[in-house]
């Protein structure tokens, strides 16, 4: 085929001329030009295929194709079916109905995010949660900035830039993707003390290294990990005696931190925020959106003293939360006045974490119900058991009882089949050679939703 009788960018520009009505005139005319390159690269390299289709209404098509996918939004719901409940890749912690509600209503319009609708003046954000914040935790003072990484960077460039951040080598961690310890510790300005070994740390450890140049004592919550076997840490009791006697602050990173007592429902312990205040930590920080059941955040509570200086700190500005967060996090916080049945009922997250194993198996049964007998034995379903996970570093190494419907086609492979689901926007995990849609992290109307893609993938 000749490339020569490749037509001309205003040629198809009058073709798709309904296209320059609905966008930009310079994004259509890249539009064009990139699918028309793309066809002669085609035609150079003889790849072309011999449909007999002239060229400008295959370049038509793939311009009205591409804009098309370019013009569906890239972030939309999926079903969580993998059985991590606070699944980072998945947005984590799903927001309750009334967080939903909240962010919609100051998202349409202006709102009082920093003004004194009373005075007139201007005000701090931090006032909308502040009071639920110390409420929750008994801290006297609060700050929020974007993430927990953000936090545990705001206290050590407050506290300790340009002295030295005592913490124990085996808490030094590393967190997701990119968060290591010590490179926050670094980019704090603070310098890094160790004491202690990666497995047995010290009272005495601490005392020998605490002196005239210590800005700060940190205390690391391993949260998405374990020391078992011969190990030895410092009770946080006994650090913050010696940060009392040594006039430092103690700072206690709890990176998941929940509010209220989890082991009440039955599920593993995690550390609760108002203990390690009661305890002697001077601030503790913590995320939004893991145990808590909120939106992204980072949250510092402690005595005010120490919070007053964070919030001070010109980096506060730089890691501040907009309006939509805070709306979030107020409605969330304010769920925590709740009664313990009722809050779980309305935080999305701990209703999946204490779920029923015949909740779970009736979900699963439902899902059976609502796809005809020839799908079922195509896909070979099974209701199985299973193991589901809090997930994001929170309860770590907790492996909790779940239901699964398990997948085991023979007729394609699994992680196609996985591939497919997900293409319908619903993620699975893939063990022992088969497909497993944990019903744990599935919400009850989403059931329908996965029924919907198993009849399109094997209706393909």
């Amino acid at each position: 085929m000749n490339e020569a009788k490749l037509p001309s960018v205003d040629q198809m520009l009058k073709q798709v001329a309904d296209l320059l009505q609905e966008y930009d005139r310079v994004y259509v005319v890249e539009q064009v030009r990139r699918c028309i390159a793309d066809v002669r690269r085609q035609v150079r390299a003889g790849t072309l295929d011999e449909e007999q289709t002239a060229l400008d209404v295959r370049i038509e098509r793939a311009v009205r194709r591409c804009i098309e996918q370019e013009a569906a939004p890239r972030l939309h719901r999926v079903v969580n079916a993998t059985g991590v409940v606070l699944h980072t890749g998945l947005g984590r912690a799903p927001l309750p109905q009334a967080a939903q509600e909240a962010v919609a209503r100051v998202s349409t319009g202006y709102c009082n995010l920093e003004f004194e609708l009373e005075s007139g003046k201007r005000g701090e954000r931090v006032a909308h949660v502040e009071a639920l914040i110390c409420s929750a935790t008994a801290a006297e003072a609060a700050a929020v900035v974007n993430n927990n990484a953000a936090a545990v960077l705001l206290l050590l460039d407050t506290l300790t830039r340009g002295r030295e951040v005592v913490v124990s080598r085996g808490q030094q961690v590393e967190i997701g993707g990119s968060f290591r310890l010590p490179e926050i510790i670094a980019a704090s300005g603070a310098k890094l003390r160790e004491v202690g070994t990666t497995n047995r740390t010290h009272l005495r450890d601490y005392e020998r290294a605490v002196g005239p140049e210590t800005g700060a004592i940190l205390v690391v919550h391993p949260s998405n990990y374990r020391v078992q076997g011969f190990t030895a840490e410092v009770d946080l009791k006994d650090l913050a005696a010696l940060s009392q006697r040594a006039e430092v602050p103690l700072v206690h990173d709890l990176g998941s931190g929940a509010l209220v007592d989890l082991e009440q429902w039955g599920l593993p312990p995690e550390p609760v925020v108002s203990a390690s205040l009661k305890t002697g930590a001077a601030a503790v920080s913590f995320s939004g959106d893991k145990v808590l059941g909120g939106p992204q955040a980072g949250i510092i509570a402690g005595q005010r003293l120490y919070v007053e200086q964070v919030r001070q700190n010109p980096l506060m500005r730089a890691l501040r939360c907009d309006k939509l967060i805070y709306a979030a996090l107020e409605a969330v916080l304010s769920l925590y006045r709740l009664p313990p049945d009722k809050l779980t009922q309305a935080l999305p997250a701990l209703a999946m974490l204490r779920a029923t194993i015949e909740t779970l198996e009736e979900r699963a049964q439902r899902l059976l119900s609502l796809l005809p007998e020839e799908v079922c034995r195509a896909l070979r379903l099974k209701v199985v058991a299973s193991l589901a996970q809090a997930g994001s570093g929170s309860l770590p190494l907790a492996e909790i009882p779940s239901r699964a419907v398990a997948l085991q086609p023979s007729a394609v492979q699994v992680e196609q089949l996985g591939r497919q689901l997900r293409r319908q926007g619903v993620v699975g995990r893939i063990a022992r050679e088969r497909l497993l849609l944990d019903m744990r992290t599935v919400h009850d109307d989403e059931v329908e939703w996965i029924a919907q893609a198993l009849l399109h993938v094997t209706a393909q």
